[in-house]
């Protein structure tokens, strides 16, 4: 009787010890789901932050397209310049040479504020016009009269149509915020030239439908 007696609390005690461990695996298999998310998540968001920064930072394409707005304003605006100079000179129309004179003021002080939005991209000021409005001047510096009036008046439509539309498009998709706002700036000014020329057009009775 005493050896079964001792075999039954052998037996109980075994058992006991077996519930324990089985306890506690059923607890640690428990705290592994919540804990394993937790030990994994910052794991997984930083490369998923990285590569997300990087990929913006890779991409490249957006600041170049900045940097070649810029740079094309400010050869834009002094070829605007220049032509408003030769205009002054060249032209007898009040009208004309009122618009010109707008030319240098509005287009000097755009070339002024976009300087400092140059420099933060590390775009360097242009040394010359565009081949096209070198070409455009030495047009115009051929006629003179009502013929250079008209040549110039068609000239500015249509270059500040342009050039609207440019200015238009880089404060909309533009990637850096301040070149944006420049634009978004510039873009006013411009679509009051354009305003402009179109009724000095009308006045001047210069056709300048589109084709």
């Amino acid at each position: 009787m005493d050896n079964l007696h001792n075999c039954g609390k052998k037996l109980t005690a075994v058992a006991s010890v077996v519930l324990l461990c089985g306890s506690m695996g059923l607890a640690q298999a428990g705290q592994q789901p919540s804990s394993s998310p937790a030990s994994q998540t910052p794991g997984q968001n930083n490369p998923a932050m990285d590569s997300q920064m990087n990929a913006m930072n890779a991409s490249g394409q957006p600041s170049l397209m900045d940097k070649a707005f810029v740079s094309k304003a400010l050869q834009g605006g002094m070829a605007e310049v220049q032509l408003g100079q030769l205009t002054l000179q060249k032209s007898n129309n009040d009208q004309v040479k009122q618009f010109a004179q707008r030319m240098i003021d509005d287009h000097t002080k755009l070339g002024e504020q976009m300087k400092p939005v140059a420099q933060q991209l590390g775009v360097s000021d242009p040394k010359s016009i565009s081949k096209k409005d070198k070409s455009t001047i030495a047009k115009l510096e051929a006629l003179s009269g009502p013929a250079y009036d008209q040549a110039y008046i068609k000239d500015m439509v249509k270059d500040h149509k342009q050039d609207l539309s440019e200015f238009q498009t880089e404060a909309s998709s533009g990637q850096d915020q301040t070149v944006k706002d420049a634009a978004n700036q510039g873009s006013k000014v411009i679509a009051q030239h354009l305003q402009m020329i179109q009724q000095i057009a009308k006045d001047q009775n210069v056709n300048i439908a589109s084709k």
